[in-house]
């Protein structure tokens, strides 16, 4: 997939999983587009591991299943960033 596919899959991804993980997430466009493309590579890497078995770091694919799988991961991703950062302010 090209850097423009990565991208848009990017914006997508992680401005609909901001949306709909419930609070607040702060960060601007470019850390939206990053959370996309991470939850594209988490997304991509798990449905690789559901269908085949084996742990391969894969990323979805710029279509309508591709996007779901990619907000999906997005999700995650806030998840285990809100995890993260809440731990560390506990300190």
């Amino acid at each position: 997939m090209n850097i423009i596919a990565w991208i848009v899959l990017g914006l997508i991804a992680g401005a609909i999983a901001k949306a709909i993980y419930p609070g607040r997430q702060g960060g601007g466009i470019l850390a939206t587009m990053i959370l996309g493309i991470i939850g594209a590579l988490i997304g991509g890497t798990i449905v690789v591991l559901l269908e085949t078995g084996r742990l391969q770091l894969t990323a979805a694919s710029l279509s309508i299943p591709g996007i779901i799988i990619a907000i999906i991961g997005a999700i995650v991703a806030i998840f285990l960033w809100n995890l993260i950062t809440s731990r560390s302010n506990t300190y």
